[in-house]
């Protein structure tokens, strides 16, 4: 008994467990009921709408209906109506993929609440006439596009009249002549006239985009009108544009190219054609508009179609956003034996990559929606549009014959590299481009880590015959994914080009690629990646953090001196006990009969400073801070010691020349340099017989020098455009834009006589070799000629860019002028474009300080 009370005892059970002593506790609860949540209807309906399509395992039509169905039921709740029709032309201008999904909800309400449908119209309108207003020119396609996708329910010929109205207006635009007046006052330049034609293009290529998504509603009988207009569009979209050749991503560059050059608007024009000799099948649309038939047999009902309102469209159009040069197309999947992405004589290649293009530069904001719409591009088009997700290359082989074989992550990593290989300039920064590939790569690894390879090696194979400023963004990309990835990589692809010489494009992309390797990492792990062939091109001097002082050795020049400069620096001595040193150093070079005496002391200041600021970038920066004084006053007295300085930092920093651009970089910032003293020492000084052409730090130092002296030119058109200017501001304006104009057409003069004269194998050292003409030689002259193109083609961009700016008048932002010059965005390594001027600074800092 005692042992059975003891065990029945405490509160695991038996007679005396308090929880169980009242039945009562048990039978009935006395809390108070929890309160239940009841979403609001609109944020329901705003759920619906956001996440319609998404899912593969939610069908479409239910999803369609059920947005309809709860809308129609609380109609006279206006704020459901209103969170409705605002979200549905947001989700159209942001989320291009799903604009046939949500006119499939117009559509489904037009049965229900015509009145409903006809206010989206309505809103949908007046919308458009709005962007007409502002030149939004890609707003106005995904606002036609929705039109075009409720043709099923508009009056009369629905969406054709702003189509032909638009048209009417770019054959105005193409018409455009320099001789149309004969007045001085009133003749184009080839650049204006130029910069109007490609605009031109642009309205046509929207017109053509429109017609595949009229063609894909519920509309019937639209055949002889969209021939018509094809008619019409054949003349501009099918011939040749003069600038073509500017854009085109693989010039040859001496080597035979294989790649033919595709405008976009050219096969766009022969892509429709040959679709309608197929009675517009345009299999890739989606139709959620067709519904299943009814269960018990009957017909559909009638449907209410509505009257468009009228669409002032202004003429002369506004510019606008728009592409500055034409659009040519690209793809890194092109010479595949088994078609991976749609080729270019099937209309779905336009389709697909507009869409995705639109989706990844609208959604910059959040690269993370961005990767997710791209891994997800299957849902949004017909089902037998693509393979399976992550089917492997080899598996493609196996398919019927008949079938799709186009991979969804092919094309979405196609879309995205065709943004990031973009000429002349990509529309956002470049590090964008790099972030959403990286997403989508983590988001799905198996899928999109294959795809990426094949590009990878597309690439590769083609860096003889790609445009420089491409293979430059390409090598930027590629470090910039393997350092988010543990640096993996199958270097023994490329094992045999290690022994090429270095004038070889392929073997300069090897090395400049491990250079920008070791910036995102350091040697030795880099090193540790490598095979063993790659192993010389990273010297143990480059394993060092901290290069070696040459002063500490007696065999170098004035070595004294620069030891005790070193060690005054550092001990913060005045400036008089320095400048003590660093005149017994001139008085020894000139008894030495050096010409300039300034060059060796500024040698001894400048390699002291960067040993100084060696440990960090913020190391350097406060040193350069405290000596900013002694580096400011040598410009003025010898321009040769300004170079010097130059001299002296890339030549401590030889090892890790990427260190030496940024400390560069930040002595321009501080005026210390000047941009024409970069360019001289980079290809003037330094030329010799064009070697230094091949190196990844010379490009970087003189295309973020010339972007610097850009942007600042940018900043000052901005500034004059501004509405309200003072006519006295006004005045001063125009002095200074014409003065940092003219300095930046020097510049870029500079460059083109230093580039000829390499690309004509007339620089000195290459024509005491010239009889010989060597492959060596030859290789030297094309760097040259690689060169040239790069920087004509920015010269030629940036004064059509001020010109039509000037004589349009048109507000433009800051955001536009980053956009445009998003080109440089990695040249520093590390995605920031240094040395942009805050738009919070005032007119007179904007006039007075000068920021390159």
């Amino acid at each position: 008994m005692v042992e059975f009370d003891r065990r029945n005892t405490g509160n695991r059970g038996g007679h005396h467990n308090r929880k169980r002593r009242f039945r009562e506790d048990d039978d009935f609860d006395r809390r108070p009921p929890r309160r239940q949540y009841q979403e609001p209807v609109h944020l329901k309906v705003r759920k619906q709408l956001l996440s319609i399509a998404e899912s593969p395992l939610k069908k479409t039509d239910e999803e369609i209906q059920a947005i309809a169905n709860t809308v129609t039921e609380h109609y006279d709740d206006d704020e459901v109506k209103a969170d409705f029709l605002d979200l549905t032309l947001q989700i159209v201008v942001e989320q291009p993929l799903k604009i046939p999904f949500v006119a499939a909800v117009i559509l489904a309400l037009n049965s229900k609440k015509p009145e409903l449908a006809q206010e989206s119209l309505i809103r949908a309108i007046t919308a458009l006439d709005e962007r007409f207003k502002a030149g939004a020119w890609r707003e106005i396609k995904l606002l036609l596009r929705f039109l075009a996708c409720l043709q099923g329910i508009l009056q009369d010929d629905g969406v054709f009249p702003i189509l032909d109205e638009l048209f009417s207006r770019a054959a105005d635009l193409q018409a455009a002549s320099p001789e149309d007046d004969v007045r001085p006052s009133c003749r184009q330049s080839r650049s204006e006239l130029t910069q109007i034609q490609c605009l031109g293009l642009e309205i046509v290529k929207i017109i053509l985009l429109t017609i595949p998504y009229i063609m894909a509603s519920s509309a019937s009988g639209l055949e002889a009108l969209a021939s018509n207009i094809l008619d019409r569009t054949d003349i501009i979209a099918s011939k040749t544009h003069e600038l073509e050749s500017l854009v085109d991503p693989y010039p040859g560059n001496g080597y035979q190219s294989n790649h033919e050059r595709l405008s976009i608007i050219g096969f766009l024009q022969k892509q429709l054609r040959a679709e309608a000799a197929e009675s517009w099948q345009l299999a890739c649309l989606p139709r959620p508009w067709q519904a299943p038939p009814a269960a018990d047999g009957s017909k559909p009902m009638a449907v209410t179609q509505h009257a468009l309102h009228s669409i002032t469209i202004p003429s002369p159009v506004p510019a606008g956003a728009r592409p500055q040069l034409p659009e040519l197309y690209f793809s890194v999947y092109a010479d595949q034996d088994v078609e991976t992405v749609p080729p270019t004589s099937s209309i779905a290649s336009s389709i697909l990559r507009d869409s995705l293009v639109d989706t990844i530069n609208t959604l910059d904001y959040n690269r993370n929606a961005t990767a997710k719409f791209l891994i997800d591009l299957d849902c949004y088009f017909s089902p037998d549009t693509f393979v399976k997700r992550a089917t492997p290359f080899d598996r493609l082989r196996e398919i019927e014959e008949g079938k799709s074989t186009w991979k969804p992550e092919d094309v979405a990593v196609d879309a995205v590299f065709s943004q990031l290989l973009q000429l002349p300039n990509p529309e956002h920064k470049l590090v964008y481009y790099h972030a959403v590939l990286t997403e989508s790569c983590k988001i799905a690894p198996a899928a999109i880590a294959p795809s990426l390879g094949r590009a990878i090696r597309y690439l590769y194979r083609n860096v003889d015959t790609m445009d420089l400023e491409l293979e430059y963004r390409f090598m930027d990309w590629f470090c910039h994914h393997l350092s988010n990835f543990g640096f993996t990589w199958k270097w023994t692809e490329w094992v045999d080009d290690v022994e090429l010489p270095v004038v070889k494009p392929k073997k300069a992309f090897i090395i400049g690629a491990l250079e920008k390797e070791i910036r995102f990492s350091f040697a030795q792990r880099i090193r540790g990646t490598l095979p063993e062939p790659y192993q010389a091109l990273i010297s143990e001097a480059k394993e060092k953090d901290t290069p070696d002082f040459k002063y500490d050795s007696d065999q170098t020049p004035y070595a004294p001196q620069g030891r005790e400069i070193l060690r005054l620096l550092r001990s913060k001595a005045p400036d008089s006990e320095v400048e003590r040193h660093l005149a017994s150093i001139e008085t020894e070079a000139s008894s030495l009969g050096v010409a300039d005496p300034s060059i060796p002391s500024t040698d001894a200041y400048m390699t002291a400073i960067c040993f100084i600021g060696s440990k960090s970038l913020s190391h350097v920066l406060s040193c350069i801070e405290r000596c900013k004084e002694r580096l400011l006053s040598l410009g003025p007295q010898s321009e040769a010691a300004r170079r010097q300085i130059i001299t002296s930092v890339m030549e401590y920093w030889k090892e890790k020349p990427g260190i030496g651009v940024n400390v560069v970089d930040k002595l321009l910032n501080y005026t210390i340099l000047t941009p024409a003293s970069v360019v001289d020492w980079a290809l003037v000084e330094n030329i010799g017989r064009g070697m230094i052409l091949t190196q990844t730090y010379a490009y970087e130092v003189v295309a973020s020098t010339v972007h610097k002296v850009t942007n600042r030119v940018r900043q000052i058109v901005i500034a004059r455009i501004a509405p309200g200017l003072p006519t006295e501001q006004g005045a001063l304006l125009d002095g200074t834009l014409e003065k940092e104009r003219l300095q930046m057409q020097e510049l870029f003069a500079t460059i083109e006589d230093a580039l000829v004269g390499v690309a004509a194998g007339i620089v000195d050292e290459m024509a005491e070799s010239r009889d010989q003409d060597t492959d060596g030689e030859a290789l030297l002259r094309g760097w040259g000629e690689r060169w040239l193109r790069v920087f004509r083609r920015k010269m030629a961009v940036e004064e059509a860019w001020i010109r039509e700016t000037l004589m349009s008048g048109r507000e433009v932002t800051m955001e536009e002028v980053e956009r445009l010059d998003s080109g440089e965005g990695m040249a520093n390594g590390n995605g920031v474009a240094e040395g942009r001027m805050d738009p919070s600074h005032s007119l007179a800092d904007l006039l007075e300080v000068e920021v390159y």
